[in-house]
């Protein structure tokens, strides 16, 4: 269905210090881009063009994309990477997918394909060092997906490094607790979508109400049910959170899911790196 709701674009800017993090490094300028759902339904394309133009005017040295780049089928990332090649950073774009993007038959290597095209790099269980190898970044396996295996990939780096660790769910973060990671990128929950000032999440609200609801009223209280399935952890469903001794953020993303969004506007988030002391 057709969202009712719309908000503009939002710009986030966050600091976030990483120990160990090399002198020349500091100051480095992250963007992360989530979720975009492109489809005709979720995304306009006055909005990506919105953000892909506010991207640009941030000069920054790497643009981090974390998934769900498609909502059914794979055909509209044809049309999506057209507009995704006016997208710039000094050191180059890298992507993970989300549950969206492999979801349907062919639609995995369809989208590896159509983002590799336009030189973004996919990671699935890979490392990259586009900022050099005193801060390597991890793109992990979809956690939804039977290939997700952190263990193979993370303990490949030292301890004594630090790393970026792109993740589409931010439910993830459970499991990463295991090992090191000076921040963690993730989206997926599209921030709740509907969120309620001074509370949150309405999921956060659903998710406690539920084990109390008996099923008869399913249909009286909208996805009550569905909530529980998207995310476990909906309190690390947008912004910045300490997860153990790890650093998360969940970007709420572009696209937008039925109803709609309500003081939860999409996202660009503007990341600067800083030593922590």
């Amino acid at each position: 269905m057709t969202p009712i709701w719309f908000e503009p674009l939002k710009i986030e800017r966050v600091t976030v210090a990483i120990a160990d993090l090399s002198p020349s490094l500091v100051g480095t300028k992250l963007i992360q881009l989530s979720d975009l759902h492109y489809d005709g339904f979720r995304l306009s394309d006055k909005l990506l063009s919105q953000a892909i133009a506010a991207s640009n005017r941030e000069n920054p040295d790497l643009v981090l994309l974390t998934g769900d780049y498609i909502t059914y089928q794979p055909d509209p990332i044809d049309d999506l990477v057209l507009c995704l090649q006016s997208l710039h950073s000094r050191a180059g774009i890298y992507a993970v997918l989300g549950n969206h993007d492999y979801d349907h038959c062919q639609a995995k290597s369809r989208v590896i394909q159509a983002l590799t095209s336009i030189g973004i790099q996919v990671l699935w269980n890979q490392i990259a060092t586009p900022l050099g190898e005193d801060l390597p970044i991890v793109g992990l396996a979809d956690f939804w997906s039977q290939e997700f295996n952190p263990e193979a990939i993370m303990t490949q780096l030292s301890p004594h490094i630090p790393r970026l660790v792109l993740s589409h769910n931010p439910d993830s973060a459970e499991i990463l607790q295991k090992w090191r990671v000076d921040l963690q990128l993730s989206g997926h929950s599209h921030g709740g979508q509907v969120n309620i000032p001074g509370f949150g999440p309405a999921a956060v609200l659903l998710q406690q109400i539920r084990p109390y609801t008996p099923r008869c009223l399913d249909t009286w209280i909208p996805f009550i049910r569905k909530c529980s399935t998207v995310l476990k952890h909906w309190q690390w469903a947008q912004g910045w959170h300490q997860v153990a001794q790890n650093q998360l953020y969940v970007n709420r993303g572009l696209g937008t899911y039925f109803p709609g969004r309500l003081f939860c506007p999409p996202e660009l988030t503007v990341i600067t790196l800083t030593s922590q002391s």
